[in-house]
């Protein structure tokens, strides 16, 4: 089998991706059932192509490892950069509400997942996962009867 650079065979390579996409789709999967539009396709992305740009950065690392000039940690910053320009692009101001902050927190967090595949910290993703759907799930059951007392003490205020 045909070795790629970092020491990643083919199938290590692929097994990473798959993991990244496997889990976007995850919490996709949550924010599709709670009707919000980065779902399912938008999640996997931002996961996979975070785990493309890590999986990169260490295939560099081993090709220029001799000119000593290149800090592999570069790429995994401008990947949380990049994702807070996505995310800030889907938050939205509507009236005296604001809009999208969940979306933008959890696509930035899908990114942190995808650069643990990428880099084959397997168990981190996986239990990062997990709690990004405890929180969604959770916190969305917890916050219904609160924003009920919510909206009555609305009511009464404004009569």
């Amino acid at each position: 089998m045909i070795q790629f650079l970092a020491g990643n065979s083919d199938s290590e390579i692929i097994i990473k991706l798959l993991v990244a996409v496997g889990l976007g789709m995850l919490i996709g999967g949550e924010r599709l059932l709670a009707h919000k539009e980065a779902g399912m396709k938008t999640h996997a992305l931002v996961s996979l192509g975070s785990a493309v740009f890590i999986i990169i950065s260490e295939m560099i690392v081993m090709k220029y490892a001799s000119s000593g000039n290149f800090d592999p940690t570069r790429v995994a910053s401008q990947v949380i950069v990049g994702i807070g320009f996505l995310g800030a692009g889907s938050i939205i101001l509507q009236g005296n509400k604001l809009l999208g902050l969940t979306t933008a927190s959890g696509l930035w967090v899908t990114a942190g997942i995808g650069m643990a595949a990428g880099f084959g910290f397997y168990g981190l993703a996986v239990i990062t996962t997990i709690l990004v759907l405890l929180v969604l799930i959770l916190m969305n059951v917890l916050e219904k009867p609160i924003r009920k007392i919510s909206d009555n003490i609305d009511k009464l205020d404004v009569n």
